[in-house]
């Protein structure tokens, strides 16, 4: 072959070359964001899980083609550092943890990952590559205690509790003192479960309260169990985190619906654009994040109005769900009259209002 026709295929091998360089760089440059997540309970059905699920759904809808979301369901808390690990291993860049106890193995995870962005619900635990997000969920069970004031019969209301942390806390002395405000009469029995999702356990907790005289129930817990146990009684109860009204149909008074996207979406926005950090977010009523417009057809017209009142107070601030006075169950006063308590003191709530009978466990 001549030199000249050498030189010219040397030169169209060169742009051919090039041009595959060039191709794969687009490709790599286009790979989507890879998105975990982690569920404490199943991804399917109703609860806290199904609420994160449907934000996951959402974030994927949203962002298309430029991520890729990955999620585990049932995972044991004690398991959940392994669990972490294999979505880093899998290319993960952005994981969010959605329970209290996957939190010191998401501290680990994000010690030996300094590449990737890590989100913790609930927790309280930072670190420059984790950050911490949740709701205020005693906002929705505060007006769950509205209605349940208004409705029962007894004056004893219900209450399914998982584990004595801030959180479950919070939201038990929010469902009594709003209760409270409707009817001062009002007491609430717990029962403490020791799970976040078991079925059979919350049934047998909602039953055991409804034999102590209960005749309406809240669950802090994952299934539509306890309301079933309400729909079976005759009794009424409330959808917790999603919609439950399949499992629970009129017995249902109203939902407290999460939408953990107001927060998901922003995140992988952040990360998209390189200017994610860590941060301490704590969102409700205020930022849509808490979705409270599902009624029974049987909640009377008056008792909605006086939901729909102290939701507005809520949202502009005219009524904190926490303002004085409070009283705790020793007799010692824990807010003063017209004051808010702080949110660093509600984030380490561990005391009972007056009025809740039965103890936090050690």
């Amino acid at each position: 072959m001549p030199a000249r026709n050498r030189m010219r295929s040397g030169f169209r091998s060169l742009v051919a070359l090039a041009s595959l360089v060039g191709v794969t760089a687009n490709v790599a440059a286009a790979e989507p964001l890879k998105v975990g997540f982690l569920y404490v309970g199943p991804a399917s059905g109703a609860g806290w899980s199904y609420a994160h699920e449907l934000a996951r759904r959402k974030v994927q809808a949203t962002y298309g083609d430029k991520v890729q979301t990955l999620f585990v369901e049932k995972v044991a808390e004690a398991d959940s550092e392994r669990v972490v690990r294999d979505l880093v291993a899998q290319g993960a860049q952005l994981v969010f943890g959605a329970a209290f106890g996957f939190m010191d193995g998401m501290v680990r995870v994000a010690r030996d990952h300094p590449e990737v962005a890590f989100e913790h619900a609930t927790g309280y635990k930072t670190s420059p590559n984790l950050g911490i997000y949740d709701i205020r969920t005693y906002e929705g069970a505060c007006l769950n205690g509205v209605i349940a004031g208004r409705m029962s019969k007894s004056g004893v209301l219900g209450f399914v509790a998982p584990f004595p942390i801030p959180e479950v806390v919070r939201n038990l002395n929010a469902y009594t003192l709003c209760a409270q405000a409707v009817n001062p009469k009002v007491t609430t029995k717990v029962v403490w479960i020791n799970t976040w999702y078991d079925p059979v356990r919350e049934r047998e907790a909602a039953s055991a309260l409804v034999d102590a005289g209960v005749d309406v129930l809240m669950q802090n817990s994952d299934s539509p169990s306890p309301l079933q146990v309400a729909k079976e009684k005759g009794l009424v109860g409330f959808g917790w985190d999603t919609d439950m009204a399949e499992w629970g149909g009129d017995a249902q008074m109203a939902a407290s619906r999460l939408d953990w996207s107001v927060h998901y979406n922003k995140v992988v926005a952040d990360v998209l654009a390189k200017r994610w950090k860590p941060g301490n977010v704590w969102l409700g009523l205020r930022d849509k994040a808490i979705i409270y417009d599902t009624f029974s057809a049987k909640l009377p017209a008056e008792v909605k109005a006086l939901v729909e009142t102290r939701k507005a107070d809520i949202i502009s601030g005219k009524r904190p769900v926490f303002q004085g006075p409070i009283v705790a169950q020793d007799g010692s006063v824990k807010v003063k009259v017209q004051a808010d308590l702080p949110d660093a003191d509600k984030l380490k709530m561990n005391w009972l209002v007056k009025g809740v009978q039965g103890n936090l466990p050690k």
